[in-house]
């Protein structure tokens, strides 16, 4: 058994008659930062979307922590987890979106605050100190009565971010976290990513941004047509690739 954080053995994903994810396989070792890298439609998404079970794969086996994720094996048999135990299961893991997903009628504190209470039955009376926390951290603390309308895209984001930290997961997925972002707004809320990487959090993050890939992550992985092209450290994979696919890519992209 492998003692990483998050485990993907010969994952497979279809849409119809279209392969999204085609056997992948990866490793992200606790405490680390993973950067998926690749063109539109090569997986990366439907990948990151198939570690919390939001999208349930056709085949192979996903672990975080070492346990299933969505399944749990009998004998030689694997049976779906009910939906409450799958949405337990998901509350481990924080998901940041391309385009925010906060609740509009909540001000920027609810936000953070309903996944701990609603997910987790934690109590709102010691989660809101937390969250107050949360969101002085990633910078938008006088912004906790706001609602997101008034805030920025950067704001959106980083409440976001505080939103998924506040579940206290395990690992930590981020979606094209700056996709969404106007150009001038993209560098706040890396920093706040970069922070937590400094702190040791465990994170996968689907990017386009190479400079932040090169400077944070410890492992980046090319991924294309729906599968792992290339993984290593950012200087061999971003700097010195050895597959011709990775080095087009790179030289696009640079």
């Amino acid at each position: 058994m492998s003692n990483a954080m998050v485990s993907l053995q010969g994952v497979h994903k279809s849409f119809g008659d279209l392969q999204v994810l085609k056997g992948v396989d990866l490793e992200v070792r606790a405490g680390t930062v993973t950067v998926i890298l690749g063109p539109s439609g090569s997986g990366k998404s439907t990948l990151l979307r198939s570690i919390n079970h939001l999208e349930k794969v056709d085949k192979g086996l996903i672990r975080i922590d070492g346990r299933l994720v969505g399944y749990r094996r009998r004998g030689d048999k694997l049976h779906e987890l009910r939906e409450r135990e799958i949405l337990q299961q998901r509350s481990q893991v924080g998901f940041v979106f391309q385009n925010f997903n906060l609740f509009g009628h909540l001000t920027a504190l609810q936000n953070v605050v309903e996944a701990p209470v609603s997910a987790q039955r934690r109590k709102r009376s010691a989660v809101e100190p937390f969250a107050l926390e949360l969101l002085e951290r990633v910078g938008v603390g006088d912004k906790a009565h706001v609602y997101p309308r008034q805030l920025s895209g950067g704001q959106q984001q980083r409440v976001a971010i505080a939103r998924a930290l506040a579940l206290r997961p395990k690992v930590l997925l981020f979606d094209e976290p700056t996709s969404a972002l106007d150009p001038e707004l993209v560098g706040e809320v890396l920093d706040v990513i970069k922070e937590l990487a400094r702190a040791g959090d465990t994170m996968v993050v689907v990017t386009h941004e190479i400079g932040f890939a090169r400077e944070v992550a410890d492992t980046v992985v090319f991924m294309d047509d729906g599968r792992i092209v290339e993984s290593g450290p950012p200087a061999a994979v971003l700097d010195n690739p050895t597959h011709e696919r990775t080095r087009s890519f790179i030289s696009k992209v640079l």
